[in-house]
């Protein structure tokens, strides 16, 4: 089955003076991947920090193979790479959904932490679960 996917239509302000997707707005895309994945995997940001956890960023690493441009739909595939005691990594595949071009790809990974005292805090079973569950088949579409 398919993994969980976000589909994003690029912004013209999102582009720069070469007019391809600036850098940094990859950053905001893996961003946004994740925290619908998150929707999609536990029903809802809000439902995690009602557990009192939370997740913080503690690395992204983006690795780019080809430009986007203005008006491009971009395909992001999200799915968990890694568990470990408190953290997990995410990878996220990004690619051009007219011809399935590789455009990037982002590995970014998360602390769980206590949401109030912002600490690291192991992963708890249900919640391991479900990440390595993740929410395959699963497509939200932001392309308009």
């Amino acid at each position: 089955m398919a993994p969980f996917r976000l589909l994003l239509r690029v912004r013209y302000g999102e582009c720069d003076a070469q007019q391809v997707v600036f850098n940094a707005r990859y950053g905001d895309y893996v961003d946004v991947a994740a925290t619908e994945f998150y929707r999609a995997v536990f029903g809802s940001y809000q439902a995690l920090l009602e557990q009192g956890l939370d997740s913080q960023v503690v690395r992204m690493v983006t690795d780019w193979r080809a430009p986007a441009r203005f008006d491009d739909v971009l395909q992001l595939e999200v799915r968990t790479l890694r568990l470990g005691n408190s953290s997990f990594t995410l990878e996220v595949d990004i690619r051009r959904q007219a011809d399935q071009a590789a455009i990037a790809r982002a590995e970014v990974t998360y602390v769980m932490v206590d949401a109030r005292a912002f600490t690291k805090v192991a992963i708890p079973e249900a919640i391991r679960a479900l990440l390595e569950r993740g929410a395959p088949g699963v497509t939200v579409n932001q392309a308009g």
